[in-house]
């Protein structure tokens, strides 16, 4: 799928290992990265975007504003988009990597690059999606292009179907357990297999996120009903999508039973120190996250809240909530997740990546412990080196918080997990 989007894109057949000049469809910017893009852009003597109708400015990182400094490159942001008539998504609108798909400004078979490494999430959209950095980013706002490096594909095989106390992010895991943050360094991953119909959009785009941790370029979804139904209800072109070539040759092909797993949880501080959660139980937790790029969406919400239905925060622990976007924050009000949050002493916050990159909105303490859907635990990422960060599903995160240490998500006496 990787060299048929390339060759698409340029115009004729590419293979991989070379290394192309290509036109993005989409380039976003947003407020996390210092220097900010639009000042790198001005330093490269470009005096405007290319072509702003591709651009898109996402104020998600600082939000609300947490000190001056973010509030004065959020208005710098908010300046050039208006100059330059670029879209802007003001603070409150959601992370950039869910807006811009929700918006339809993600179209299969595109070529998305941004200023965040997270940007692999659009490859859910059947697209190649990727971070780069403000220099790279600046050069293809200015140009129109960016160079790239086609890179080999590995093919995970998704077969079975999920355990209903497991989601996307423990597919996510068990591949870091198994592999490692290395596992496809420049090199692109391709989901398939029949598991893949069983997974909803929310889960594919929590898997293509992840694929950044595993070390992946980009890491794509084939075009199939369940992506199709997504674009027919945004009214997205489907035209350019493009499916998995039977014939296709991959550097390496492994497979993933949904059958098997259980619920996991990665140990400070690398996302592939992977365990089983009992094999972590009774690890006392402080804090509770969830939201992110990575599971802050609907799905995620309905499944935490399942969790807390009829029972309390355990004494003296914290919840944290954010919504990936406003989209999400208002269905997640009218189907009353909101309220179930506020109930168990939850604090719900404006729409945005909260305390992920630890900026503002939940740093933790010294020597505390925080249980998050954030998508990577290095030291430090929470805003605090001396903190413990441990990464888990919506449902293991709010299962833990009851509990008041790492716990598996519980089911009731049918042995069901609760509606």
């Amino acid at each position: 799928m990787t060299e048929r989007i390339f060759s698409r894109a340029l115009g004729r057949e590419v293979s991989a290992g070379e290394y192309v000049m290509a036109s993005p469809d989409l380039l976003m910017v947003h407020d996390g990265n210092r220097p900010i893009v639009t000042d790198v852009l001005a330093e490269l003597d470009f005096d405007r975007p290319r072509y702003p109708e591709r651009m898109a400015v996402v104020l998600d990182h600082g939000v609300p504003t947490p000190n001056a400094a973010y509030a004065n490159v959020q208005k710098r942001l908010r300046t050039f988009a208006a100059r330059h008539n670029v879209r802007l998504f003001e603070q409150g609108d959601g992370i950039s990597h869910l807006v811009a798909c929700e918006s339809g400004l993600v179209r299969p078979g595109s070529i998305v690059i941004a200023s965040d490494s997270h940007t692999t999430t659009s490859g859910a959209m059947n697209a190649l999606a990727t971070g780069v950095g403000a220099t790279d980013l600046a050069v293809a706002l200015g140009t129109g292009e960016l160079w790239f490096r086609v890179p080999q594909a590995i093919r995970v095989d998704l077969v079975g179907s999920l355990p209903d106390d497991c989601s996307a992010r423990d597919i996510a895991l068990r591949l870091l357990q198994r592999y490692g943050t290395g596992f496809a360094r420049y090199q692109a991953i391709e989901f398939s297999g029949p598991g893949l119909a069983t997974l909803s959009m929310d889960a594919r785009f929590t898997l293509s996120n992840k694929g950044i941790e595993l070390g992946a370029k980009f890491a794509v979804m084939p075009f199939d009903q369940v992506m199709a139904a997504y674009c027919e209800e945004r009214k997205v072109p489907t035209d350019r999508a493009v499916t998995i070539d039977p014939e296709a040759r991959y550097a390496r092909t492994v497979t993933v039973d949904l059958d098997d797993l259980g619920p996991l949880v990665a140990r400070p501080h690398n996302p592939s120190n992977v365990v089983d959660v009992h094999e972590a139980r009774g690890v006392r937790v402080d804090v509770g996250f969830i939201g992110t790029c990575t599971n802050g969406r609907l799905e995620d919400l309905r499944a935490a809240a399942q969790q807390l239905r009829g029972k309390r925060l355990a004494e003296g622990r914290r919840l944290i909530v954010v919504p990936a976007s406003r989209e999400v924050y208002a269905q997640a009000l009218s189907e009353g997740l909101i309220a179930e949050f506020i109930r168990v002493g939850a604090q719900v916050s404006a729409s945005g990546c909260g305390p992920c990159a630890g900026v503002q909105g939940g740093v933790p303490a010294d020597a505390e412990a925080i249980v998050t859907t954030a998508p990577r635990n290095f030291r430090g990422r929470m805003g605090n080196p001396n903190a413990e960060v441990y990464l888990a599903s919506p449902a293991t995160v709010a299962a833990s918080l009851v509990e008041g240490h790492l716990a598996q998500p519980k089911r009731d006496a049918t042995g069901q997990l609760p509606s």
